[in-house]
């Protein structure tokens, strides 16, 4: 077995070293993870559904094209479905009491995407792919169209039957987290400090709305907003409070990334440097002495930040995965 193994991993690092990350993460997760997650495979609908990822990627491009602000929804999607249930698609379902109703996901976007590429796929291939799977594919390829790295990632989810509002708030990361907490709930499901920055990254792109990073400010005793965190950039700061002033619409938003806020890039870690970091959840990954490394190193090379993220990627969308005859497929998502 280990000389069959040696061979392979040397056929493909002469072939195809993606295959090779690939493979040795699939290798890491049925080593480490639970069985439903050693369940996944490449190229899962190779025969059931051929054109699957190419449905996927194509309605994940035309709306991309149409609106730049759709990566950074999906992937925050994505984010928001795993780290509860799992990567089941469950943030997916409408109706009182689900994750989707509780106001930490009242901003999600990207759902119409998702039904979209349903929709196509249940005309070639009824009852077939997962919308948990949609979800993770929509998600990496639109950090592909985005500028970012081509990542395969591994399919054969199923779409969880449990979507409860109680469970969103215990396992989502809030922005105001410290590193110790963060570090933590990182941990509980399976992620390193390591992958705490990479895919902190994801902020590269996307946007957020004026209440997410309000802690880093108070109102003066002339009604404006002023910074309260010394760890924040003051032009970048003053920037901030004009985008978002004390009477301003809570529907406002602002971009995570303040240089290039449509392209998935490493500029994200040179505004952590440059104590522009938009969360303090950000701002700590430069001040901790357990993250600062990894900080500069991804912000002195993208071609390092690229690597990593299609590793921590694959994990994020192995978690708590249901597969075999766990959950369901459903009609619509």
């Amino acid at each position: 077995m280990e000389l069959k193994l040696k061979t392979l991993c040397s056929t493909l690092v002469d072939n195809n070293p993606i295959k090779l990350v690939l493979l040795v993460a699939s290798i890491f997760l049925i080593s480490t993870s639970s069985s439903s997650s050693s369940l996944l495979s490449l190229d899962f609908y190779g025969t059931s559904c051929p054109g699957a990822e190419f449905m996927v990627r194509n309605t994940v491009r035309s709306a991309s094209a149409l609106d730049p602000t759709i990566p950074g929804k999906l992937l925050r999607l994505l984010f928001h479905d795993c780290i509860v249930e799992g990567c089941d698609g469950s943030v997916l379902l409408e109706g009182n009491g689900t994750e989707r109703s509780d106001p930490a996901n009242a901003s999600l976007g990207g759902f119409t995407v998702v039904e979209s590429a349903k929709r196509l796929l249940e005309v070639f291939c009824p009852q077939t792919v997962s919308c948990a799977d949609i979800l993770a594919l929509a998600a990496r390829d639109s950090v592909e169209f985005a500028g970012g790295p081509t990542v395969q990632i591994l399919t054969g989810r199923r779409d969880g039957r449990v979507s409860s509002a109680s469970n969103v708030r215990p396992n989502m990361v809030d922005t105001s987290f410290t590193m110790d907490v963060m570090i933590q709930h990182f941990s509980s499901k399976g992620l390193s400090p390591d992958d705490l920055v990479v895919l902190s990254g994801a902020h590269t792109i996307g946007s957020a709305h004026c209440n997410a990073f309000n802690d880093r400010f108070r109102e003066n005793s002339k009604g404006k907003l002023t910074p309260i965190d010394g760890s924040l950039d003051q032009t970048y700061a003053s920037e901030l409070t004009k985008q978002c002033p004390m009477d301003g619409s809570a529907s406002t938003t602002v971009n995570n990334d303040p240089e290039t806020s449509f392209l998935f890039d490493n500029q994200y870690y040179q505004n952590l440097l440059a104590h522009k970091g938009l969360f303090q959840s950000d701002s700590v990954l430069l001040s901790d002495g357990r993250t600062k490394r990894k900080v500069e190193e991804f912000s002195n090379s993208q071609e390092s930040f690229f690597e990593s993220w299609g590793t921590s990627f694959l994990k994020l969308t192995s978690m708590g995965v249901k597969t075999g005859n766990g959950g369901e497929i459903r009609r619509s998502c």
